[in-house]
C-alpha cells in the first residue's frame, strides 16, 4: 500500500488532489510541515480532499507518513501551469501533473499499482478480486472500524466523505477478531449455568408424562427439581422445598438415579441480575435474594413463608467437558 493510498481516497480524488493539499497542526495550532521542533507522530496531518461524486470538498486527518511523502514530492515537483478540474471546472494546480496535464484516474489502477505490485511480488488478485486503489480504501475503512479505539459509523462516514451512512456500511466490515471480542464482552456464558437433566424415558414412553408422574429431573446440587419450567422459577437458587423438590439422599431420589433407562442431557439456565449478584458477591447478596423471595409463590403455589421450611441456597452447578456435575454450592 503506497503512502497516498493510506488516505483512503477514490482514484478520482487522488488524481485531482491539489498542490498544497497537506496542512499540519499541533495542539490545534498550524505548524510548518518541515518543523524540527515537533515530531511527526505528535503532529496532526490534515488533507484537503476536492469535491467528489457524492459531496463537496472536505478536510480529514491522515497518517503523518502521507504528509511527509507529499511534502517530499512537492519539494521536487516541477512547475506546471494550472489546468481545469474536470469536475468543478476550476483552474487549479494539480499535485500530480505531467506536461501540463493531470494524471488520469485509470493511470493509477492501470499502471502505478501493477508496477508497485510486481516490484513487491504481490499477485494481481486474491480471493476478493483484483488489487485496486478502491481495495485500499475499503481495507483502511475496515481497519479504522475494527481498531482498538474504533471510529463510529458516523465518524467513518465523515472520514470517507460519504453522503449517507448506508454507503459507509458497505465499508465497515466487522473483522472476526472484533466479533469474537464483542461476543466475549457480551458475557452471555458468564450469565448462564449449564446443569444436568435426567429424562425418565420409561415415564415418557408410558405416557405418564402427560398425566401426573414427572419425567424430567433437574440435578441441582444435592437435590432434584421436577418443575418443567425451571428457567422461569424465581426460587431455583433459593429452593423453598415445594412439591417439586426431591432430596438426592431420599429413597425417591436414590431410586431415580438407580434407573437404567435414564437419559442424561444438559440445559443452560440464564441467571437473573439478583442471581448473578449472589454468585459474584456471596452471602450478603444471597441473603437479600432469600428475603426478596419470602412471599413469592413457588411453582407448586405456596410461598416459602407459607411452606414454613427455611429456604436453602443452591448455586446452579456447572457441567465440565467430561460430563460430570461440579457442585458450586450446598443445599438442603
Amino acid at each position: 500500500m503506497t503512502p497516498i493510498e493510506v488516505a483512503g481516497l477514490r482514484s478520482n480524488e487522488i488524481a485531482r488532489l491539489r498542490a498544497g493539499c497537506i496542512r499540519w497542526q499541533h495542539q490545534g495550532k498550524p505548524i510548518p510541515g518541515d518543523s524540527q521542533q515537533v515530531l511527526a507522530e505528535d503532529a496532526v496531518c490534515l488533507l484537503d480532499v476536492p469535491a467528489h461524486k457524492t459531496g463537496t470538498a472536505f478536510t480529514k486527518p491522515v497518517d503523518p507518513l502521507l504528509g511527509q511523502a507529499i511534502s517530499a514530492w512537492q519539494a521536487v515537483r516541477p512547475e506546471q501551469p494550472k489546468a481545469a478540474d474536470r469536475r468543478t471546472g476550476e483552474q487549479v494546480d494539480f499535485l500530480f501533473s505531467i506536461r501540463a496535464r493531470a494524471i488520469s484516474s485509470t493511470y493509477i489502477n492501470g499502471t502505478i499499482i501493477p508496477m508497485l505490485r510486481q516490484k513487491a511480488g504481490v499477485p494481481a488478485s486474491d480471493v476478493r478480486g483484483v488489487i485496486t486503489s478502491h481495495r485500499a480504501r475499503s481495507t483502511i475503512a475496515s481497519q479504522l472500524y475494527n481498531a482498538k479505539e474504533p471510529m463510529t459509523l458516523f465518524e467513518l462516514q465523515a472520514w470517507l466523505g460519504h453522503r449517507s451512512p448506508e454507503s459507509t456500511q458497505h465499508y465497515a466490515k466487522i473483522s472476526p477478531n472484533t466479533l469474537t471480542k464483542a461476543y466475549k464482552d457480551a458475557g452471555y456464558f458468564a450469565n448462564t449455568r449449564t446443569i444436568e437433566v435426567l429424562v425418565d424415558r420409561e415415564a415418557v414412553a408410558s405416557s405418564a408424562a402427560a398425566a401426573v408422574e414427572p419425567w424430567q429431573h433437574y440435578a441441582l446440587g444435592h437435590r432434584f427439581c421436577t418443575y418443567s419450567f425451571l428457567e422461569q422459577c424465581p426460587h431455583r437458587m433459593a429452593c423453598a422445598r415445594c412439591d417439586f423438590y426431591t432430596p438426592k439422599q431420599s429413597s425417591k431420589g436414590q431410586l431415580l438415579e438407580a434407573k437404567d433407562n435414564l437419559q442424561r442431557m444438559l440445559a443452560s439456565i440464564p441467571l437473573t441480575e439478583d442471581e448473578r449478584d449472589a454468585v459474584d458477591d456471596g452471602q450478603v447478596a444471597l441473603d437479600r435474594l432469600l428475603d426478596r423471595l419470602t412471599d413469592v409463590p413457588t411453582p407448586a403455589g405456596p410461598t416459602p413463608r407459607q411452606i414454613g421450611a427455611p429456604a436453602s441456597a443452591t448455586f446452579l452447578p456447572l457441567i465440565n467437558a467430561a460430563g460430570r456435575t461440579g457442585d458450586c454450592g450446598g443445599c438442603g
